[in-house]
């Protein structure tokens, strides 16, 4: 993925697969760190799911043996030296925290997140997405 706002449209997917009615995008930023914050109200995973998830060699699709969208996005926060976080509970949804270092070298573009925000609201309008940015 060449830019955050993919790397944001492939979790929310995922969010929307997992029957969230509510998603929360957040966007922290200081003068050295970029953090991105997508929760939902899914279905959420079990511990050995939750391992599982960060490996691209798992999937819950039928129709794939693979999922790469949370360990390219696990790839993208360590090759700033960042963090990635990934918190799910059964039945209480799930949160994926990406920490960037923002000066570094392999950080990527930020990419179109409003256009982003504008195809999954438009494209799932029963779908609750919150949105917030905050610059510290």
């Amino acid at each position: 993925m060449k830019d955050l706002s993919l790397h944001l449209l492939d979790i929310a997917e995922n969010s929307i697969k997992s029957g969230a009615s509510k998603i929360i995008i957040k966007f922290i930023e200081d003068s050295e760190t970029l953090t991105l914050i997508v929760e939902d109200n899914g279905i959420g995973m079990n511990e050995e799911t939750r391992k599982k998830a960060i490996s691209p060699f798992f999937s819950t699709k039928k129709t794939s043996r693979y999922g790469l969208g949370l360990p390219l996005l696990k790839q993208a926060c360590e090759a700033t030296e960042g963090k990635f976080i990934l918190e799910s509970e059964p039945g209480k949804g799930t949160k994926v925290t990406a920490i960037f270092n923002k000066n570094h070298i392999d950080m990527k573009p930020l990419g179109d997140i409003r256009a982003t925000l504008i195809a999954l609201q438009t494209s799932q309008p029963h779908i609750e997405i919150e949105f917030e940015y905050e610059e510290k």
